[in-house]
């Protein structure tokens, strides 16, 4: 057996990062090619929708400013099928995988694991391994500052554009509004508690990457995960992506300090 994983997991919430970190292993060629393949739905067969975000808010300003549902399609792959396409498509050519699992897609990996044969057990871990394997490295991008992610992500899930090329002009008419980026807040302060408990339930280290290290220094962080992986460290490249982040965002996130100290909003 390696001495190194021969698979790894990025786990993350939303506007963390983890995109940045994705592309840049996938762009050494050796760091599998690693996709969010836990995101999709199976009654729709898509990721989540912006208005399925707010499940249960019924604040109209807010959610005129959200897409309107599309029924999409649904999927009807079994559960071995998918773990097979997983396998296939992740991997690069000299057999290592990679992949990427937000928190709230969890419950979608036990769903789909549960029709697999052979089970080691019902609950997350077990589903993980019995998809991906023993040999698996955990890797946990987090953000400390909650708001300017859920400023982001409010951008995000009004505009549904999630990434932005190196080069090339933003589009962005997405408008601030207080009470989206509040439910946000709490969406994403669940998603970081989710994983904290479920590493310290699980006694699971991982290897731990800060949103803010990240985006000064990628290619050192990139660096120490493909050496974590046995792979050449000076294979990891410049970010292939620019930041999304901007002055507007900036801008947003003291707007919005302001308004939850008046009005009491979650930070």
């Amino acid at each position: 057996m390696s001495d190194h994983p021969s698979s790894y997991l990025v786990l993350a919430s939303q506007r963390s990062g983890s995109t940045l970190l994705v592309e840049s292993l996938r762009a050494t060629g050796l760091a599998g090619e690693p996709e969010e393949f836990f995101q999709y739905l199976p009654t729709t067969g898509r990721s989540p929708q912006p208005r399925e975000w707010f499940a249960g808010v019924e604040d109209e300003s807010v959610l005129r400013l959200l897409a309107p549902l599309d029924p999409g399609t649904p999927d009807t792959e079994s559960s071995e099928e998918w773990r097979a396409r997983i396998r296939r498509i992740g991997a690069s050519e000299n057999g290592v995988w990679g992949g990427k699992l937000m928190w709230n897609q969890t419950p979608l990996v036990v769903e789909r694991a549960a029709g697999l044969p052979d089970r080691s057990g019902d609950d997350l871990r077990s589903a993980l391994r019995d998809v991906l394997g023993d040999d698996v490295l955990f890797v946990y991008v987090y953000r400390d500052d909650v708001v300017a992610q859920a400023v982001s992500f409010w951008r995000a899930v009004q505009t549904q554009v999630w990434r932005a090329p190196k080069d090339g002009d933003d589009v962005d008419n997405a408008q601030y509004h207080p009470l989206g980026i509040a439910h946000l807040v709490g969406i994403l302060r669940d998603q970081e508690r989710g994983w904290r408990d479920w590493f310290a339930a699980e006694g699971i280290s991982p290897h731990w990457v800060d949103h803010n290290d990240l985006a000064a220094h990628s290619k050192k962080v990139v660096a120490g995960i493909l050496e974590a992986l046995g792979l050449d460290p000076a294979l990891a490249p410049d970010p292939p992506l620019r930041r999304q982040s901007n002055g507007r965002s900036g801008e947003w996130v003291e707007r919005y300090l302001a308004d939850a100290e008046r009005d009491g909003l979650p930070v």
